[in-house]
């Protein structure tokens, strides 16, 4: 049994000493899981010559050839052949009570000498557990080491994988696959422990899961119906009729651009169109932008579809996220709801996939790596499963709308055509025939002159003192959180900023009696607020700016009798919170909710008569060429939330700009007018959706070091650039965040033109190991 010993313990240097080579899966184009491609279909990264490959390749990984017993025994040093002889031939004169301790000891060695490395990725995992097997009995050491085991919980999964047999675990791999990696660090040890039964259905749970462990589901009121829940389909207006019968004949992959006005019952035809799909025995998918909206749209669907209805996202616990990747697992016909992470969800017999709200930039992720879109991996989802692909919005995106649209036979006022395997389907009216509420656009310069310094004009004012007589309920939006933007000495012009960013301070303060506050909305930084300028001592600081904060005490100064609820990222961020306050409010506990542009992502608040937008010029202003399609976006989408029930609505805007074409077009509610003037700055700029961009980011902790890297990149770029454009390098907008120094490298691509793009291999070997190096396809933030 000591020749166990020897073998363990050589077998984990030689195999910590190998992976100290660079790793092939670091390079750009394999540093995700790729969901849509083969197991032995990689693409490597010579092969990326096109845009399109490039993003693809971006959600790739190699996977590593299982070694051979030859070549794990000759990784091992010469003569460990003759320690195991004499090993033998002591162990031969050994009890077997004395066998059973050596095994323990050396497998106990073995799990001590491994805490010393740090946590393997999942490839590495699997190629260490196969050589391991050749040199443990996988059922002795199961039986012995279940305390050794216990004490170390995060090598349970070592265990698992070793029980696998050669083609579970090359599925091992293919269910990474299908999960992000930052959410294999958390959750593969979930996925690693039930492919067995996913792959082996007849047979039982394989004692991987502990005794007498059941699975979790929500507790639904039982109706008698298979779990169904016990809402019943609503009536639907014609359009939405021809909504529902358009999706539920569609049997193969199509895009479907949903355009429906808010308001107008795009929740219903999801809902109608997944019914006929459960009832098939297939499943559908529902992405949120949110997670604050996944709270009422779960409860919609679990009204209608009862059980088999399960959520997804990242503030899930462990176990709620265990129990819901083992109900995906069951094959059972189901409706998983999440976030963008849960576009990789292990669904089989997919039947749909819906994005709601896909305008939203919350399905972009670009950090940390895999950048990704959430959009455009549904699309290669959907091509795979051969679904439809429903994206739903009162406001599509430009992308979402131009590879949809013919925009050639609008132009021709030949009605609106699609291009091929594309469906446009419209609901151009609220449910109920319930009127779009009007919108009032306030200058507030004109309120300046005749007076009113307050946060609040005088239409507003007049509006929240209605809404306090009428017993009504509003909205209140603001895009800031926290009481004031910056803090500034009066006396010598100081203004107290991050010692980590460049960026000042947002001053913080809930109520009278509560902390003052300076808090860095990048890194997190926080500090107590000063009584004196750190630079002069001077007592008189001023706060300038507005935020949540500085509205609720503004509302609590003039209108005491108003309840309010802040609803932003600072007030929810305990695990259930969304769902609280939203709960309070929908049980009128409170008469205004005062939040940021989670207000606006598809809440269904039928007893709001009221929205205000506090100053709406925060959103204009960007040095972002999405800028204005962003603006009328979050406008359009938050003055929708008024209106929704019997009572009409009211929204009022407070600009300092209200020539603004968007200000213009989101008081006419006109869309394609807007859409059609934004297209045309596109195009002649060469911008998304008709050009394409790369964005190339570089970060490093010395200044010196990353802005020498970009220039020399761009150089090196600009030697073989061959029908791109090189824009840069320029340091990003805020140069310095969480002491890494920012520059950026972008790369123009004209419409219709193919260009030979560099040799990614190439350009990662000219980065520095002091410097990292983020590639973004079609980026959607440029801050």
């Amino acid at each position: 049994m000591d020749s166990l010993h020897t073998k363990l313990l050589y077998l984990l240097p030689v195999f910590m000493y190998e992976r100290k080579q660079p790793y092939q899966h670091d390079r750009l184009a394999s540093s995700e899981f790729d969901v849509f491609k083969t197991l032995n279909q990689v693409t490597e990264p010579s092969t990326v010559k096109t845009v399109d490959e490039l993003e693809v390749a971006s959600l790739e990984i190699e996977i590593l050839e299982p070694p051979s017993a030859e070549e794990i025994f000759s990784s091992l040093p010469e003569g460990w052949e003759a320690d195991e002889r004499e090993d033998d031939d002591i162990g031969a004169a050994k009890s077997s009570q004395y066998q059973k301790t050596q095994f323990d000891d050396a497998v106990g060695a073995f799990f001590k000498e491994m805490a010393r490395y740090p946590l393997l990725k999942a490839d590495e995992e699997v190629e260490l557990a196969r050589r391991v097997r050749f040199l443990v009995e996988v059922e002795e050491l199961q039986k012995r080491l279940q305390n050794e085991l216990n004490r170390q919980p995060n090598r349970l999964e070592l265990v698992a994988v070793l029980e696998l047999s050669e083609r579970q675990l090359e599925h091992r791999l293919y269910l990474g696959r299908v999960a992000k990696r930052k959410m294999i660090r958390s959750n593969l040890r979930l996925v690693v422990s039930i492919a067995k039964r996913y792959l082996n259905r007849g047979l039982p749970f394989l004692d991987l899961i502990q005794e007498g462990e059941v699975l979790r589901k929500e507790q639904s009121t039982p109706q008698g119906d298979g779990g169904l829940g016990g809402d019943r389909p609503k009536s639907l207006t014609e359009a939405q009729s021809q909504a529902v019968n358009t999706i539920t004949q569609i049997n193969e992959f199509a895009t479907i651009l949903l355009h429906g006005v808010t308001g107008s019952g795009k929740t219903e035809v999801y809902l109608q169109a997944i019914s006929p799909l459960l009832q098939q025995g297939k499943s559908a998918l529902v992405l949120v932008p949110e997670i604050g909206l996944t709270p009422q749209l779960t409860d919609r669907f679990r009204a209608r579809f009862g059980s088999k209805v399960c959520v997804y996202h990242s503030a899930l616990s462990d176990g709620e996220r265990y129990d819901t990747w083992r109900q995906m697992l069951t094959g059972e016909p189901q409706v998983v709801i999440g976030t963008r992470s849960a576009v990789f969800a292990p669904l089989p017999n997919l039947g749909l996939i819906v994005l709601d709200e896909e305008h939203d930039g919350s399905f972009k992720q670009d950090s940390p790596i895999p950048t990704y879109h959430a959009r455009k991996v549904a699309q290669w989802r959907a091509e795979l499963e051969n679904c439809p692909l429903v994206l739903g919005s009162a406001t599509p995106s430009l992308e979402s709308w131009v590879n949809v649209v013919d925009l050639e036979s609008l132009t021709k006022d030949e009605g609106r055509r699609t291009k091929d395997n594309t469906h446009y389907l419209s609901l151009p009216e609220r449910i109920q025939s319930r009127p779009l509420p009007p919108i009032e656009v306030v200058d507030m310069r004109q309120e300046l002159q005749q007076g009113n310094r307050s946060i609040f004009s005088r239409s507003l004012r007049d509006a929240l003192q209605q809404l306090q007589e009428r017993e009504q309920q509003g909205i209140l939006f603001i895009h800031r959180r926290g009481h004031s933007t910056f803090v500034s000495c009066r006396s010598c012009g100081c203004v107290l900023e991050c010692p980590h960013c460049d960026v000042s301070l947002s001053y913080h303060h809930t109520e009278a009696n509560a902390p003052e506050l300076l808090r860095c909305h990048y890194c997190n930084f926080v500090r107590s607020h000063p009584k004196n300028c750190p630079e002069c001592s001077s007592p008189y600081l001023k706060f300038f700016g507005s935020g949540t904060q500085r509205v609720t005490e503004e509302l609590a100064k003039q209108f005491p009798q108003l309840r309010c609820i802040r609803f932003d990222s600072d007030t929810t961020r305990t695990k259930g919170s969304h769902r609280t306050l939203l709960t309070r409010f929908a049980n009128y506990e409170a008469d205004l909710l005062v939040g940021t542009q989670m207000l606006t992502k598809g809440l269904d608040l039928p007893q709001v008569t009221l929205v205000g937008v506090v100053a709406a010029d925060g959103l204009l202003n960007l040095p972002d060429y999405r800028a204005a399609e962003r603006a009328f976006q979050t406008l359009t989408q938050v003055a929708g939330r008024a209106g929704r029930g019997d009572d009409p609505g009211r929204v009022i805007v407070q600009t300092y700009t209200p020539e603004h074409q968007v200000i213009q077009a989101v008081q006419q509610h006109e869309y394609e007018s807007f859409t059609t003037s934004e297209l045309q700055q596109r195009e002649a700029l060469n911008y998304p959706p008709y050009g394409r961009l790369i964005l190339l980011r570089l970060s490093s902790l010395d200044a010196t070091s990353v802005e020498q890297t970009a220039s020399f990149l761009t150089t090196q770029l600009s030697n073989n650039a061959a029908g791109f454009d090189i824009l840069g390098p320029a340091p990003a907008n805020i140069l310095r965040v969480a002491n890494r120094y920012r520059w950026q490298i972008m790369l123009k691509i004209p419409p219709n033109v193919q260009p030979e793009l560099p040799d990614w291999n190439f350009v990662r070997s000219l980065i520095p190991a002091s410097v990292s190096l983020t590639i973004d396809v079609d980026p959607l933030h440029l801050m």
